[in-house]
């Protein structure tokens, strides 16, 4: 039986589109990699990014970039992580809601 899990991962990038695109499509690839994820088990993806990273969209590099399962279909959403002083800079956060067998151990990813 599955159930509905929310599976975290975080990374930081440069203020470029490159660096942005580049750091996105690889903790969305680990992501979906160490949690086994198949394309018809994801609900949706979510995205948050620190107020400094502004030169590219994370939804559009990885509908552009990832080559890996089809997320064509799932719906991708990004906000602006609120500011709090003193918090990590240049960070791009990611949740994905998926559908797993129930008792799966998930991995969350935070890269650099």
């Amino acid at each position: 039986m599955k159930r509905l899990y929310a599976i975290r991962g975080a990374i930081t990038a440069e203020n470029t589109p490159e660096s942005i695109s580049e750091n996105t499509i690889a903790m969305g690839s680990k992501l979906f990699e160490e949690n086994k994820i198949k394309a018809e088990d994801l609900v949706s993806i979510q995205f948050s990014l620190t107020k400094d990273l502004d030169t590219m969209n994370p939804c559009t590099a990885l509908r552009k970039g990832y080559q890996g399962i089809d997320i064509s279909q799932v719906p991708l959403f990004c906000t602006q992580e609120a500011f709090i002083q003193g918090g990590l800079e240049k960070t791009i956060r990611i949740l994905v809601f998926v559908y797993l067998e129930e008792g799966t151990h998930v991995q969350h990813i935070y890269l650099g």
